[in-house]
């Protein structure tokens, strides 16, 4: 399952994303990020600190980039361009926050035939959107 959102988010935006990699860890479902901070770090940190496989898809080429809470660095080398990779790794998507990175990651997801969530993050046509983690993770999982 991904999890993306900005690396600037708020901290109540923060707080939920610790929440839905927590909730996802605790049903053995593994985390895949875009590795850095903000909404990667917090749920990265909520997997791993319930024993969940945590995976970060990063922008550079330095694994040693990964926020401390990312198991799996993958340095991809490519930038923006890593958002299509971190999409097509998962099953379904949650986003929290917004960023244009967020949102091209909910364009690439919806075009994939992905299902994509939607908490405290952008109205898109075709995203589910929930008001709290533990709804963000039953809709993902639905």
């Amino acid at each position: 399952m991904a999890v993306i959102g900005p690396h600037d988010a708020a901290e109540e935006q923060q707080a939920a994303a610790y929440e839905v990699g927590r909730l996802l860890a605790l049903q053995g479902i593994d985390v895949f990020t875009g590795g850095l901070g903000g909404v990667m770090a917090a749920a990265s940190r909520g997997a791993a600190e319930a024993g969940g496989l945590t995976v970060g898809i990063l922008p550079g080429s330095d694994p040693a980039e990964a926020n401390p809470y990312v198991r799996l660095p993958i340095a991809t080398g490519m930038g923006e361009a890593r958002n299509l990779i971190l999409v097509r790794s998962a099953d379904a998507v949650i986003a929290v926050g917004k960023g244009y990175g967020t949102l091209s990651e909910i364009a690439f997801a919806l075009r994939l035939g992905k299902r994509v969530v939607l908490l405290d993050s952008w109205e898109v046509e075709g995203g589910l959107k929930v008001s709290v983690p533990q709804e963000a993770v039953a809709q993902a999982l639905g």
